[in-house]
């Protein structure tokens, strides 16, 4: 299976007086696993949407393999599609459901069979093919709605939150299973998700989306290390916005962004919990303040803290858990402090 190149040409949809995509442009490239990523009402559904052709779009134009499918209806633009709900008909068995897209493509009888076997084989379900959707776990649902969507063998395969209705640890392997079927099938994987983790995981690139636009494209490691604005930096993961105060002697100050202080404004900077360490004494190499610990979220060899710099500022750090390791209790206090090179500055955006 041959994965398609997608483009979006400022593509423009509007409801009205409001605007769900402005001037969205975007390639993708043959075989990439792309994630459309933000919150509720950013644009992320509406993008796919309009290149499955469930949405029209009002201005700009949509290319697969170098040709505009705006035109096509859905079931001509030779994607597939999973969803969030599964969408499998409760009335037809496993197999049933995974042959109704060959079906529907006029395949032959014995060309149904061999395809529907070989899908329900990868998705590892060859032996519940005579089940009823609802004698199945969500997972299993979830995989036959994935064996139906890929099962003819489409260049381009769209997954609308599909994992959202699952719990954490089946959502984990789930993820692991999308990974191992995008590596096997090499079709183009355009991923739509409110969960940054997530995108993390799968991602080759992710778009950040937020009112309708595109706030930044690149890949995961880069989103992650390399936020342009504040919005993309508190979004992917978690992370401290603060602002550096260098004093007239050299030594920079933290403050919280906006907060007056003496001194010149080096402007606000992304700063994440993990790079924000607990130190023995003062260290010349690092930007250090005194802090008194607020909260304490125990994840087991994890430990998220919440802490007051001594000028005020709230800030978030974390460690790992190594062999008899403390874990800091509310109200001690501890010298924390971070590397300058560490602090990235970004757009208030």
């Amino acid at each position: 299976m041959a994965g398609g190149e997608i483009s979006f040409r400022k593509v423009c949809k509007r409801y009205g007086a409001v605007e769900a995509l402005a001037d969205f442009s975007l390639e993708i490239g043959a075989g990439e696993f792309m994630t459309f990523l933000g919150p509720s009402g950013s644009g992320k559904s509406t993008a796919l949407n309009a290149l499955a052709g469930f949405s029209d779009v009002t201005e700009g134009d949509i290319l697969i393999d170098g040709k505009s499918v705006l035109d096509l209806p859905p079931e001509k633009r030779n994607v597939g599609m999973v969803f969030q709900g599964y969408s499998l008909f409760p009335h037809m068995t496993v197999a049933e459901n995974v042959a109704f897209p060959l079906k529907l493509r006029r395949f032959g009888r014995a060309e149904i069979a061999r395809k529907v076997e070989e899908a329900l084989d990868m998705v590892q379900l060859g032996d519940l093919a005579g089940r009823m959707p609802n004698e199945l776990s969500g997972g299993q649902r979830q995989r036959v709605a994935f064996a139906r969507a890929v099962v003819f063998e489409p260049p381009v395969l769209l997954m609308d939150e599909p994992l959202g209705a699952l719990d954490l640890k089946l959502r984990q392997s789930m993820q692991v299973e999308i990974k191992k079927y995008h590596a096997q099938l090499g079709c183009t994987i355009v991923f739509v998700t409110h969960d940054q983790g997530e995108a993390l995981a799968l991602s080759d690139r992710i778009a950040v989306l937020s009112d309708g636009r595109i706030a930044q494209v690149d890949t995961a490691s880069r989103i992650y290390d390399f936020p342009r604005t504040r919005y993309v930096a508190e979004f992917i993961g978690r992370t401290n916005i603060l602002t550096l105060l260098r004093d007239a002697d050299g030594k920079v100050r933290i403050t919280a962004p906006g907060a007056a202080g003496q001194g010149a404004d080096t402007g606000i900077v992304s700063l994440r919990p993990e790079k924000l360490v607990r130190l023995e004494c003062d260290r010349a190499d690092m930007i250090s303040s005194t802090a008194t610990v607020d909260d304490v979220l125990f994840l087991g060899d994890l430990v998220h803290y919440t802490a007051t710099l001594s000028g005020g500022v709230t800030v978030k750090f974390q460690e790992h858990r190594g062999p008899g390791a403390d874990v800091l209790r509310p109200a001690q206090t501890v010298q924390l402090g971070f590397l300058a090179e560490d602090a990235l500055p970004i757009s208030d955006a």
